[in-house]
């Protein structure tokens, strides 16, 4: 119950600036759809991370998944 709750807000804090860039439409970028998708990719990874390997894993690896997500996303 309190993982599920951690994934929750870690998944709420890493969308909202997300939505912000995936309403700059005139643009036609897409960063913000993108990090909305990876944002979810990053979860289901975490979470399997955790389900397979224990929490110590988790603790190590969801940052360093969290920033290679975040250099693949496409530029601006």
């Amino acid at each position: 119950m309190r993982q599920a709750l951690i994934f929750q807000w870690i998944g709420l804090a890493a969308w909202w600036p997300s939505l912000a860039s995936a309403e700059e439409a005139q643009r036609g970028g897409y960063r913000g759809i993108a990090s909305l998708y990876y944002t979810v990719i990053w979860c289901v990874l975490c979470y399997g991370l955790y389900d397979a390997f224990g929490k110590k894993a988790f603790y190590v690896g969801a940052p360093i998944l969290a920033l290679g997500i975040y250099l693949i996303l496409p530029s601006v």
